[in-house]
């Protein structure tokens, strides 16, 4: 089990996770939470119908970090051959992105906090030399692959990661290469992800 995630019988995952492999996910966690920011409701109204009828944003963040959690849903306007094309594709995503991104930003929050609050649920003293073993509901379970995805696409990004290929190279990196140290938490993330998915698959 240690470093990789199992099925639990009758649905959910479990995972053995040392003090500082919790740390280093609880932190990245934090990290997300801080990147997304509040919800409308922490900002201004305690009116849930206000935050329910809430626009969202119609441009794209200007973090590049965000803007690939949260792209445009009509691809790259730029990438259009005419300039009518371009603005027609602005157009939409700015209106997709109006009524969408809110939730969006929500749904990411909630499956950062459940990461945040299953960790919390683990004591040291319950550690062995193995680590505590973490064990997921079916749902936690899918906040965690959701939250993964969120976590190593945000890396992937300060790594300026954008396809197969430039994975490859990171494993070359040397060790004196100031990035390596976020390059090797990217694979670890990608090897939970890849063990969690296969839990969850029938």
């Amino acid at each position: 089990m240690p470093g990789q995630f199992e099925p639990l019988p009758g649905g959910g995952a479990a995972v053995a996770l040392d003090d500082v492999e919790v740390s280093i996910i609880r932190s990245l966690a934090v990290q997300l939470l801080e990147l997304i920011g509040p919800g409308p409701a922490e900002d201004a109204s305690d009116d849930p119908l206000a935050e329910l009828f809430a626009d969202g944003p119609s441009e794209p963040p200007s973090d590049p970090v965000l803007r690939r959690l949260f792209p445009d849903a009509y691809g790259d306007p730029e990438g259009a051959p005419r300039a009518r094309e371009a603005e027609e594709q602005r157009a939409h995503s700015a209106e997709f992105r109006r009524y969408t991104e809110n939730d969006l930003r929500a749904g990411k929050r909630d499956n950062a906090l459940a990461v945040i609050r299953t960790l919390d649920t683990l004591s040291s003293a319950s550690a062995g030399d193995e680590g505590a073993v973490l064990k997921l509901s079916p749902q936690e379970s899918q906040q965690w692959l959701r939250a993964l995805n969120d976590l190593r696409l945000a890396i992937g990004s300060r790594l300026e990661i954008a396809d197969e290929d430039d994975t490859d190279l990171l494993y070359r990196l040397p060790d004196e290469d100031p990035r390596k140290p976020m390059v090797m938490a990217y694979l670890w993330l990608g090897g939970l992800q890849e063990s969690l998915v296969a839990t969850l698959m029938p």
